[in-house]
């Protein structure tokens, strides 16, 4: 198996690390060497949060270099147009549609990007953009953005839902399980 690529990337309290866990745990039930890289930066602070996750059959390192990711899972569209470098040609990127402003907007030194999705896709990036606050919150919790991003996500690759659903029940605290179990399902939703 050739080694895949994933950056996960959000701004500090979304939920970014939780996905990873999700993501790795599953890959390592499907027997994947996977390594795992996180940079938490100023992440406490509504900073920039990336995940490196990389598997394959055999992967020697967890970090990703610019124009090696397959695809970028953004929580954030601006934090998917400052990972760009990062995807390769004919990459893919799924992104969250809500939009967070960052310090220099909310100070008000700066503007926030206007379309940022089409000016991917002009760039002929593959984007996937979609309201996962709105599914989250009608899951029952807009918290569950992380896992709607995740269901989406799901639709990318050959593992089952089952298996899927089974890494988030080992991962995610009983008492928020079926908030994030209807998440995941309304994120995959086509």
């Amino acid at each position: 198996m050739e080694t895949t690529n994933i950056m996960i990337v959000g701004v500090g309290g979304q939920g970014s690390l939780l996905a990873s866990k999700i993501l790795g745990h599953l890959l390592l039930n499907k027997g994947c060497d996977v390594k795992v890289s996180e940079v938490h930066g100023m992440s406490q602070r509504g900073g920039s949060v990336v995940t490196y996750v990389r598997f394959g059959d055999k992967v020697y390192s967890p970090i990703i270099t610019e124009g090696e990711a397959d695809i970028i899972v953004s929580f954030e569209p601006l934090e998917a147009a400052r990972w760009l470098p990062y995807l390769k040609k004919g990459g893919r990127i799924i992104t969250n549609t809500y939009k967070m402003d960052p310090m220099p907007v909310i100070t008000g030194n700066a503007a926030y990007p206007e379309d940022i999705e089409n000016k991917l896709m002009e760039k002929g990036v593959r984007v996937d953009a979609m309201d996962c606050l709105s599914k989250a919150e009608e899951a029952g919790s807009s918290k569950a953005v992380n896992i709607v991003l995740l269901g989406r996500f799901s639709n990318y690759f050959d593992f089952t839902k089952e298996e899927w659903l089974d890494s988030i029940k080992a991962c995610v605290p009983e008492k928020f399980l079926d908030i994030n179990l209807r998440a995941f399902e309304l994120g995959a939703e086509k």
